[in-house]
């Protein structure tokens, strides 16, 4: 690994964890777009292989960008963002292309791209609140000069994204509630918070289950997939291609490209790809998979132990723990743990935006876990002139 990475600073592991990933994805997308390549291209399955590999490309150039450049910097560029991302939000609700019946999307005229918006959203917010959580430990227990302050920007993002994003709404929720918890604010106002969200939850799905079919809209599909979770003796259909994905794969799998779900399974190539890779790579393939994840997580965190600055720990314990709960989410939507959500699989899944920006979280930890060696690089002759002078 030493040989392949020696010009490149930063975290050895997570380099090699993006390497692999990006590996995995590749020939995942491969495998599992072969249905919508005969519908769409006519035929042509290179068509989308292509196109994935230029996205996942330009996603791992921005990751180096992202790490080249000194994390502090990006306490003044996302605060900014943050002014541009929720704009961006509200004009998507009423602007937006519409996708499985939500806005989701801002579609580029000239280029034929969309973008999804939350992706910007969450992390803008993530770096935001790792600024204001530095910026406020002086008076970090204070209800009205760190909780309400600190709570503007969360409630302002998650609001706007939940016409539209159940899931990710509450993603960022709970991204941003860990991030409190770490930055040291007030257990009482937390759990407070927790109990109030807790109930304005239970008077949505309540009002939601008596609302008359015609004036559900959105609400439906939500109300569709809590149902189908709690209802174990009928899974709906996703799920259910899902587990026989899953139970087919076995132990050792079927192969690579040798999937047959790939031509039942709906969205096997974002959503449901961890049951692709079950699979075709089987329980040890799966299993590889999680541990890339959770070996990620257990990085970061070392990272955010030896960070130079406060700033950076709270940063990269965000961006870590975003990526890694949107994989969990993922793999435990296909193995039907939670109910579906539609939330990709970081790095792997196909995607634009996704990809762009979880490249863009990796950099970021990456940029923090660079200036750690260059700092101790700096202290080494001093520590070895030290000795000589003993």
């Amino acid at each position: 690994m030493n040989t392949g990475f020696k010009y490149i600073k930063g975290d050895k592991v997570i380099w090699f964890i993006v390497v692999m990933l990006s590996i995995i994805s590749l020939l995942t997308v491969y495998s599992s777009t072969g249905t919508l390549a005969y519908k769409y291209q006519g035929g042509d399955t290179m068509h989308y292989m292509i196109k994935h590999t230029i996205i996942l490309s330009l996603g791992l150039l921005l990751m180096y960008l992202a790490y080249k450049l000194k994390y502090t910097y990006y306490s003044r560029i996302f605060q900014i963002a943050l002014y541009i991302a929720v704009p961006l939000l509200v004009i998507t609700l009423f602007l937006g292309e519409t996708i499985n019946g939500a806005s989701r999307v801002l579609r580029f005229p000239v280029l034929g791209l969309t973008f999804q918006t939350s992706d910007l959203a969450k992390i803008t917010l993530i770096v935001y609140l790792a600024r204001e959580l530095t910026r406020r430990q002086d008076n970090i227990k204070s209800f009205k000069s760190a909780f309400v302050p600190l709570m503007v920007p969360i409630l302002a993002v998650v609001l706007a994204i939940l016409p539209a994003n159940l899931s990710t709404a509450a993603i960022v929720f709970l991204i941003s509630l860990v991030m409190l918890y770490v930055g040291r604010v007030n257990l009482y106002y937390l759990t407070g918070l927790v109990v109030t969200g807790a109930l304005i939850i239970g008077i949505v799905i309540l009002i939601m289950f008596n609302m008359p079919d015609g004036l559900q809209g959105r609400t439906a599909t939500w109300k569709h997939r809590i149902e189908h979770y709690f209802n174990k003796d009928k899974d709906s259909y996703q799920v259910e291609q899902a587990k026989i994905a899953i139970a087919t794969g076995g132990i050792y799998g079927k192969g690579p490209g040798n999937s047959t779900q790939r031509n039942i399974l709906p969205h096997p190539y974002s959503d449901f790809i961890y049951a692709i890779i079950i699979e075709e790579y089987g329980l040890i393939g799966g299993a590889f998979v999680l541990l890339l994840y959770l070996v990620l997580f257990f990085r970061a965190i070392r990272i955010s132990l030896k960070s130079p600055t406060i700033f950076g720990s709270f940063m990269v314990i965000g961006m870590s723990f975003s990526l890694v709960l949107q994989a969990l989410i993922n793999m435990g939507v296909a193995v039907s743990l939670f109910p579906v959500t539609g939330q990709p699989l970081p790095l792997i899944s196909m995607g634009g935006t996704s990809i762009w920006f979880s490249s863009l979280a990796i950099g970021i930890i990456l940029s923090v876990s660079r200036e750690i060696e260059l700092n101790n690089e700096k202290l080494a002759p001093e520590a070895a002139e030290g000795e000589d002078d003993e």
